[in-house]
């Protein structure tokens, strides 16, 4: 069973009087420890597409399941706890608390999900050791290299063992060399089977994953592995 299964999902928004099409059909399946990449221009639908997968919103119509689990009709309450439980999302902007230690930063979505202070702390260190950034624990993010902050953003990602990881734009506030060490960081986390979702509007960026797949006009016009160790795996069927 894949990870992510879209069937014939459309979404509609109203806008006033006006109606716009922001997903027109899309099919689309993921498996677990998949690293791909959403393209597509500004208006594409990759931004919506990556909010349906991300348990942020519902589809119009269609159906869309998440490690077996049908979400297209969930409520608000069962969204948020799929996101606990399930995905850990990483922003362009960091989104980390300047007041807070690397620390604090880390334990956040643990507080939200009720875990004890000990079990906090325990699970909080190990993630940070995983971005290597265990010498800098007590530091804010105002001491920080941008690459830092994001390796702090994608520990706190990971805390709750996350299946799914969504990145948007993880690397446009970096320069070169340290986003192609988060884009390896991410490779190696999804060698471990951490499924790995890059939303990007840079095809440079998206060669670099082992998949691709481009969204037009809220259809899928192309999808493909281009690593081969991948070769085997299910691939996209594009929409007319």
């Amino acid at each position: 069973m894949p990870l992510i299964e879209l069937i014939d999902v459309v979404k509609r928004y109203k806008i006033g009087e006006q109606e716009i099409l922001a997903l027109d059909g899309i099919n689309l399946t993921i498996e677990q420890g998949e690293y791909a990449a959403i393209i597509g221009p500004s208006g594409s639908g990759k931004s919506t597409l990556m909010h349906l997968l991300g348990c942020l919103d519902t589809p119009t119509s269609g159906t869309m399941l998440i490690d077996g689990i049908d979400v297209s009709r969930a409520s608000g309450n069962k969204l948020s706890e799929m996101r606990n439980e399930k995905i850990g999302f990483v922003f362009q902007s960091f989104n980390l608390l300047p007041k807070l230690t690397v620390l604090q930063n880390v334990e956040l979505p643990m507080i939200y999900a009720g875990v004890s202070s000990r079990e906090r702390r325990e699970r909080a260190l190990v993630a940070i050791e995983r971005v290597e950034l265990q010498n800098r624990v007590k530091n804010t993010p105002l001491q920080l290299s941008g690459g830092q902050m994001q390796r702090v953003a994608i520990a706190r990602a990971l805390v709750n063992n996350p299946r799914i990881i969504f990145a948007d734009e993880a690397t446009g506030n970096l320069d070169s060399r340290t986003g192609a060490n988060i884009l390896q960081l991410f490779r190696e986390l999804s060698t471990g089977g951490c499924t790995i979702v890059l939303v990007t509007h840079d095809a440079k960026i998206a060669a670099q994953t082992p998949r691709r797949i481009e969204i037009r006009d809220g259809k899928i016009v192309d999808a493909e592995s281009m690593d081969p160790l991948l070769s085997g795996q299910t691939q996209l069927t594009p929409t007319a």
